[in-house]
């Protein structure tokens, strides 16, 4: 894979960027670096989410059944493994368990994908709770050293493997394959792509990243049980944000993250009972008014201006 000029600016220019988020734990310690945190954990969740979906136009909500599955990957191995190894051990869980799912569930389409994704976390929510029940044990402490700030920068590599990756895969024979399956599975099919290994392998993406962030934040709740880690809220907020910033580019969930992780912030601490609310009227804004995200606007006002100038 040969760089060109621009692709080697814009790889200097991201990681510049990165690099200056990274110095946010050493001006703020507080509400700022907490605010870093959630940003950092919906951006890695949000732009694996739309490499998969962003392509192949199915929408998962299987988000927190892998960040659940994570968050307890760190539950029950801290006292026995290094951090970072409960991290790799959890994102290899989660991309096996998606690939299991995957199989099952990708020749579904539509509506019925939808269905059974959302469903998904609520299976293993209700199987660990049982499973919890039956040994006497209602959840889990996560006690470690690792503080606010480690956390930070953990979700902040995370992030950049995931931008990193997703800029990859766009330029790989698997990205132009899903590219095609997006704009006609038929076609991509009669043209000799195997539709269901290039679909499997990229859901792979979101289930590994985000069971891989799930045990990274889980050090952060301390006490971890099913309704916190398989929480569905989580899965319609991922969706969103990228549906918000746009899910045909690869830095367009990042545009969705940034604004509605305000947007809850201030709700959650001003009306702490509306943020379902919140989020109903915002899949109303997205479907009827930015069906494209807020990327699919910029283009229709560049194009737009680029027509106007061209005559």
């Amino acid at each position: 894979m040969s760089l060109t000029a621009t692709d080697i600016r814009n790889l200097c220019l991201s990681a510049l960027a990165l690099g200056i988020c990274a110095l946010l734990p050493f001006g703020d310690n507080g509400y700022w670096l907490g605010l870093g945190v959630t940003i950092a954990m919906f951006t890695a969740l949000a732009t694996s989410w739309a490499l998969f979906s962003g392509p192949t136009h199915y929408i998962s909500l299987a988000t927190a059944a892998f960040f659940g599955v994570g968050t307890y990957v760190t539950g029950l191995g801290i006292e026995t493994l290094p951090f970072w190894a409960l991290v790799i051990l959890a994102g290899g869980i989660g991309a096996v368990l998606a690939a299991l799912v995957g199989l099952a569930t990708l020749r579904l389409s539509g509506v019925y994908f939808v269905i059974f994704t959302l469903g998904l976390a609520e299976l293993v929510r209700q199987a660990i709770t049982w499973v919890q029940n039956n040994s006497g044990q209602k959840g889990l402490y996560v006690l470690t050293d690792l503080d606010e700030a480690g956390i930070y920068w953990w979700l902040l590599g995370l992030t950049a493997l995931v931008l990193l990756g997703g800029w990859m895969i766009g330029r790989s024979r698997l990205g132009f394959a899903l590219r095609i399956i997006g704009d006609d599975e038929t076609v991509a099919a009669h043209s000799g792509i195997n539709t269901a290994r290039a679909k499997v392998l990229l859901f792979m993406v979101p289930g590994a990243v985000a069971a891989m962030t799930g045990a990274i934040l889980a050090p952060r709740y301390v006490y971890i049980e099913p309704s916190l880690a398989f929480a569905p809220i989580l899965s319609f907020q991922v969706v969103i944000m990228a549906l918000l910033g746009g899910a045909s580019r690869l830095w367009g969930p990042l545009v969705g993250v940034i604004p509605f992780t305000f947007l809850l912030e201030a709700v959650s601490s001003n009306f702490p009972n509306q943020t379902t609310l919140v989020i109903g009227i915002a899949f109303l804004v997205i479907v009827y008014l930015l069906p494209k995200g807020f990327v699919g606007l910029l283009d229709a006002v560049l194009h737009r201006i680029n027509k106007t100038g061209a005559v």
